[in-house]
């Protein structure tokens, strides 16, 4: 007998094992029925503790091991762990031992096997100041103190004998602003509400300042609200859930993926919020397939070994049956009951859900806003998880506004929310941000060109080949039912459904589920392909006449496809004749941010204004689009801090040093013989601009050291500046300018003081007027500037 022999001899007598797909009882049956046969049975599960305990209702019990070293003494073992597949084998040498042997596996239990936890890849932490957009000519931008322009680039220009970099914006009438680059703070770049270019603001006039001012107030009334509703929860007692039981420990381990660290740190801070005795409402975002709903059924399993009883509430029929799959999926080891109301429910199955609610003998709910409903009565509520809120109406969302005070809230959503606008919240609005893609996802690959029916038909094909789905979007409905006919012509072995928004809602819901549950290959629809659907089947995307979608409804699109492991392709398709190049340049940013990330960044900003929107309510994008919303959120942040300090009673937070001003006749600046790259010098002149403190001045000071080498003599009177809007802020000082041959110093406060006082602290080194303190430009000044500006600091007390 030679080895390969013997070997195929030896698979003969294997085969796979049964699969229960979650049916525990079915398989103790069978277990129980295998060994009266003398078969001997190992079962190897990252559950087996909990299939110990369900063996253990019924029949005598069995210890679970951690590791099988040598053949178990019994005919039944359960070892802890994770193995890829199980198998029966039959009819070896039956002098040796059993008949039969079978091995299962978590892949036969529950249907799905868990991979080996990877190494985590080591991130390379982006360069702080990538978190900065670049500026190109041409970008609009605002200018906190002139308002709305373009930016047209860096120039050098000598002034006084100086040269210096200057940030050239033009503004409306062709006025031209030279903004010093040390002033680089007070530019940012405009992200109005919507794609429309903005107005650009005159150069002396009031609109600008009035603008600004309008939009102040509306922030300080949001601020204000917030604040009231998260007071108000602050003093509310609510139900402290204990600490995780072992079977939370047991479902966690159940988890088919990895979790990324975003995920589990949102995982760790829902706990927490949960464990804590005020109601929790916490917000997580993150796309579509990056682990919301792990995070939602982890919470609501939590609340449930309490003894509460949780809802889940999604927006549609079709979102609400796929998380009920998924939870019962995940739930199936444990005594849990979860049930499902919506009209895809007859009213007798209703009437026993609602029944079940008030007796408390159903633990989880999922539906839609049925579950609002007058009749709708729990026994014992303890947690409400919103999937998706902003797609209720409002007289949903004022009850579920009520209900924040009351019970634990989670709310979910899959519109992104600007980073910078996440801080501003911060102690105002509890949210958790997910922003890693799974390990497992792969870029999509993406294809742009003229309409050809024959690309389509092999697409398509290709797709069906591997047993996959397509998603045809086509979005006009008065010509859809053409398309249908065209596409089954093109390829008639295509099961083809079609889902659009003016279809009777049972039917959409009923096109929508037969998709989902894999009865049909190609699903053509208009753009509702909803947000929150996560077909991990559905790898291939057809998009006729792409030139008419945004950037960001492109992105949404494509981000439907390639969830799983599977390569995914999108195809964008356009009419033949000439493009418009606006829509080509789209079509081509699209495909270049065929990764995740990179210039992912820019098209989310729209989609992040949407989010903005949602959060601080739609009355809040005029004044967005009004001052751009950069600034938007400088004025959000700075309203939460200053009424925060006033409930706390403590003084009011610092100024922010943007808001001082510098002239002084000293050469300033990061030269470009020092950082020869022009975008990298903006990058580093808007990092220098956010410094808050002398420390991290100097921090900053040996960084550039380290990277670019010794300082410059115009780059270290720069880090002066820095140190002197320092004692400035702390003086109460907003401007130091030169004025002929004096220095300025501008100080609101000594309007409202004894300035007598502080020109006895001054003495003679500076004369003291009714708004400002000045002195003669003579040698020694800057020694004589710091001096007054600390000798202010301790009159001002």
């Amino acid at each position: 007998h030679s080895e390969a022999e013997a070997l195929s001899d030896l698979s003969a007598h294997f085969r796979p094992g049964p699969r229960y797909g979650g049916r525990l009882r079915e398989m103790m049956d069978d277990v129980e029925i295998a060994l009266l046969e003398g078969e001997q049975v190992v079962i190897v599960s990252r559950q087996a503790r909990r299939l110990a305990e369900v063996w253990a209702e019924e029949h005598e019990p069995v210890r679970p091991v951690e590791a099988l070293w040598d053949p178990p003494r019994t005919d039944l073992a359960f070892v802890q762990g994770p193995l890829d597949e199980g198998w029966v084998l039959r009819g070896l040498d039956p002098t040796a031992g059993p008949p039969v042997l079978r091995l299962l596996t978590d892949a036969e239990i529950f249907g799905w096997r868990m991979p080996e936890p990877r190494r985590p890849l080591r991130r390379r932490r982006p360069a702080p100041e990538s978190l900065y957009a670049d500026l190109t000519p041409g970008d609009y931008v605002v200018h906190v103190d002139y308002g709305i322009g373009i930016f047209r680039g860096l120039v050098t220009y000598t002034m006084e004998g100086q040269e210096q970099e200057y940030l050239l914006v033009e503004y409306a009438g062709r006025d031209r602003l030279y903004v010093p680059v040390y002033q680089a703070d007070r530019l940012t770049r405009y992200v109005g509400a919507d794609d429309r270019p903005p107005k650009l603001s005159r150069l002396g006039t009031a609109d600008w300042s009035q603008a600004k001012a309008r939009a102040r107030r509306a922030v300080e009334e949001v601020a204000r609200e917030l604040l009231e509703l998260y007071a108000l929860r602050e003093v509310t007692p609510g139900h402290a859930f204990s600490p995780d039981t072992p079977w939370q420990a047991e479902l966690e381990a159940s988890f088919p993926y990895l979790e990324t660290p975003d995920q589990a740190r949102a995982i760790a801070e829902v706990k927490a919020d949960m464990e804590r005795p005020r109601p929790m409402d916490r917000l997580v975002c993150g796309d579509a397939g990056y682990g919301k709903t792990e995070v939602a059924l982890r919470a609501a399993f939590k609340a449930v070994m309490d003894g509460k009883q949780v809802a889940v509430l999604v927006p549609t029929t079709v979102l609400a049956q796929q998380h009920y799959t998924t939870f019962r999926h995940r739930l199936a080891p444990f005594p849990v009951t979860v049930e499902m109301l919506s009209r895809f429910r007859t009213p007798a199955e209703q009437a026993r859900v609602l029944q079940g609610l008030r007796e408390g003998t159903v633990d989880i709910v999922i539906g839609t806003h049925r579950l609002l409903q007058k009749d709708v009565k729990f026994k014992d509520l303890g947690l409400v998880i919103i999937d998706e809120e902003q797609r209720f109406g409002v007289t949903h969302k004022e009850r579920l506004k009520r209900m924040r005070t009351e019970v634990d809230v989670l709310t979910m959503t899959a519109t992104p929310i600007p980073r910078t606008l996440y801080l501003s919240l911060t102690g105002v609005r509890d949210i958790s941000i997910i922003e890693t893609p799974p390990e497992e996802r792969l870029p999509v690959s993406t294809y742009i060109g003229r309409y050809d029916p024959q690309v389509v038909r092999r697409a398509i094909l290709r797709e069906l080949e591997r047993s996959g789905q397509v998603f045809y979007v086509h979005n006009r409905v008065q010509t859809i039912e053409g398309v249908r006919q065209r596409l089954q012509r093109l390829v008639p072995e295509a099961r083809i459904e079609v889902a659009h928004g003016q279809m009777r809602e049972r039917d959409l819901e009923r096109a929508m589920v037969r998709f989902v549950s894999g009865e049909v290959d190609v699903l053509l629809c208009t753009s509702i392909i909803e947000s929150g659907l996560d077909i991990p089947n559905a790898n291939t995307l057809i998009v006729e006449q792409a030139e008419r979608f945004g950037l960001a409804q492109l992105y949404q699109l494509r981000g439907r496809v390639g969830r799983g492991a599977r390569r995914a392709y999108a195809y964008f398709f356009y009419p033949p004749g000439r493009l418009a190049e606006e829509a080509r340049q789209r079509l081509e940013t699209v495909r270049e941010v065929g990764g995740m990330g990179g210039g992912y960044a820019i098209a989310m900003r729209d989609l992040e204004l949407r989010g903005a929107g949602e959060i601080l309510g739609t009355r809040q994008s005029g004044h967005i689009g009004a001052i751009g919303f950069d600034l938007y959120t400088r004025l959000l942040t700075r309203a939460v801090e200053e009424l925060r300090a006033r409930r706390e009673g403590r003084p009011p937070p610092p100024e922010p040093l943007s808001e001082i001003r510098l002239d002084l006749p000293l050469p300033m600046g990061l030269p470009p013989e020092y950082i020869p790259d022009v975008n990298l010098r903006l990058r580093m002149y808007r990092r220098l601009a956010h410094l808050a403190t002398v420390k991290q001045i100097e921090e900053m000071a040996a960084e550039l050291t380290d990277r670019f080498g010794p300082l410059p003599p115009p780059a270290r009177n720069l880090m002066w500046g820095l140190r002197i809007k320092v004692l400035a802020r702390d003086a109460g000082v907003r401007t130091v300018l030169r004025e002929n041959d004096q220095l300025v110093l501008h100080a609101p406060w000594l309007e409202r003081t004894n300035r007598q006082r502080v020109q006895a602290h001054l003495k003679n080194l500076a004369y003291v007027g009714r708004r400002d303190v000045r002195f003669p430009l003579t040698k020694g000044w800057q020694t004589r500037l710091q001096t007054v500006l600390k000798r202010l600091r301790s009159a001002r007390g």
